[in-house]
């Protein structure tokens, strides 16, 4: 059983390339957290561990071992295969770390890591709370209400919505109103995007209290 003090918390999306990693980086550094992805696809180019690591000027030895490195930047399944490998979703638990722990997903809910398993039905098997990232941009409604959907039909515990991108009052207040969602907060898109200003603002932009309050409920 994971204690309270050591809470491990979801990072998924509604998309790929959103900017749930740069809110990943942010959130370790907040919550003096550990961090893991367990699949990461496309290994050419910075990984989104490394990312992490930079943005969140985490040491070595909270940055966590993926379970899965395949090489191909594309979805797990495909990856794995291109790879010649075959994933297997119950090798997929989080490793025991005496610090909160945050886990990143790859792309979004509905991303298929076998032919028969997403990574939402292993969000649902481990029963951690969830943040889900959603961009800001145009389609944002649809995509960010049925990933509501998803995670609600797994029963996936939800701490609340957090906004990547341009401020669209209109879009984020609707998807509050319409997905019975908590709103944490919006991360702009940052211009130079550097460890120090992410750290500055993240406690502005981002509803850190409730975030830790309900880890502590959990």
């Amino acid at each position: 059983m994971i204690s309270k003090a050591h809470p491990r918390i979801v990072v998924t999306g509604t998309d790929t390339g959103i900017g749930k990693t740069v809110f990943s980086a942010g959130l370790s550094h907040a919550l003096g957290a550990s961090y893991w992805k367990p699949v990461q696809s496309g290994l050419d180019e910075e990984t989104d561990s490394e990312t992490v690591q930079r943005l969140g000027k985490l040491p070595q030895e909270r940055i966590l071992p993926e379970t899965y490195r395949l090489a191909t930047p594309a979805s797990p399944h495909l990856s794995a295969a291109i790879d010649g490998m075959e994933l297997d979703p119950d090798m997929l638990n989080p490793p025991p770390v005496a610090s909160p722990l945050v886990i990143e997903g790859a792309g979004g809910l509905l991303v298929p890591l076998t032919r028969w398993t997403v990574f939402a039905d292993v969000f649902a098997r481990w029963r951690y709370p969830a943040i889900l990232c959603a961009r800001t941009a145009l389609g944002t409604i649809n995509h960010t209400l049925l990933s509501l959907e998803a995670m609600r039909r797994r029963d996936i515990p939800l701490l609340g919505l957090v906004f990547i991108g341009d401020e669209q009052p209109d879009s984020q207040s609707i998807i509050a109103d319409l997905g019975n969602v908590r709103s944490l907060g919006r991360l702009p898109k940052l211009d130079p995007l550097t460890a120090d200003g992410l750290h500055a603002g993240f406690p502005n932009w981002i509803d850190l209290s409730t975030i830790k309050k309900g880890l502590a409920s959990c």
